[in-house]
């Protein structure tokens, strides 16, 4: 049986990854700076602050997944703030290299989440793939750091897939359960424009995505893990109208309001990019959602 450690295992993806992994038959473990509330999987503790992980999290482990990441909307980019979403991907990464390096262990692949913002937070009419260079705002910086301290491990000899996720659609928590409130309420409206693209991808087929890294022994470097269906943020917010049975007629909420209340997250919702999902394709990957009306009627079950 092999054995997966997951950093960041407690998040709304290693909710669902976690069982998943264990219903194939893996032995899952989690790093966690607190014991897990659940006795389902063993958690290892550790503290990226002071260095420390717990003896045999590392040890054990035939692959790693790196989930860990404070979340990016959670509270204003202020620059104490944009430092701590850095370091909680960046720092705990090159933590997990360190101990790995120093005890030696034959790690058989380290799978790191990334995001599409990687490709920056400025709305392009062209089809962005892998291949693609970074863009110049915070959250490109925030990915391609992420992904730099990922590649330490390639570089080392051990398989490395950067899974760059989409906006994630799941029935509790994310973004889905913020977007439905005003759509429920009957005054879904597009965000600014509504022109910016929307990269999503149902938590189910990510999952997915993650247990092929794991099973594929040639699946190496960048993938985008977004749903083939591209959709603007008016088409999305009139989809997930429809779904819900409610009406889509108000106005489009103007840019400045959001960015009042935001401030500079705002970018996350009033830019997006038009995102391929040919590679992870291109790999055999078949998408049990391809298309968001099928994928948001599956959520609101």
């Amino acid at each position: 049986m092999a054995r997966i450690l997951i950093s960041g295992g407690t998040g709304l993806i290693g909710k669902h990854l976690c069982p998943e992994l264990k219903n194939r038959g893996y032995d899952v473990t989690l790093l966690s700076r607190k014991n897990s509330e659940s006795n389902e999987f063993r958690t290892f503790r550790w503290n990226p602050e002071k260095g420390e992980i717990e003896e045999g999290a590392i040890e054990s482990a035939d692959y790693i997944i790196h989930l860990a990441g404070t979340n990016l909307g959670e509270k204003r980019w202020t620059p104490k703030q944009k430092q701590i979403i850095v370091d909680s991907r960046v720092k705990t990464a090159n933590l997990i290299f360190k101990k790995l390096t120093e005890i030696n262990h034959p790690l058989k692949a380290f799978i790191s989440s990334s995001a599409v913002g990687y490709y920056g937070s400025v709305s392009a009419e062209i089809e962005l793939e892998e291949a693609n260079p970074p863009g110049k705002d915070f959250l490109a910086e925030v990915c391609l750091k992420w992904e730099e301290a990922a590649d330490q491990f390639q570089k080392k000899g051990i398989r490395t897939v950067k899974i760059r996720s989409g906006v994630v659609l799941s029935r509790t928590g994310g973004v889905l359960a913020q977007m439905k409130v005003p759509v429920r309420s009957g005054i879904g409206s597009p965000l600014g424009t509504g022109r910016q693209y929307v990269p999503w991808i149902h938590v189910d087929d990510l999952c997915s995505v993650y247990i092929k890294a794991v099973e594929d022994n040639q699946m190496t470097g960048a993938f985008n893990a977004v749903a083939p269906d591209y959709k603007t943020n008016a088409e999305f917010m009139h989809t997930l109208a429809h779904v819900l049975k409610k009406p889509f007629w108000f106005p489009r909420i103007p840019s400045f309001m959001l960015e009042l209340i935001l401030g500079e997250r705002a970018s996350l919702v009033l830019e997006g990019n038009w995102i391929s999902a040919r590679k992870i394709l291109h790999e055999g990957f078949e998408f049990k959602y391809p298309d968001l009306e099928t994928a948001l009627r599956n959520l609101m079950l």
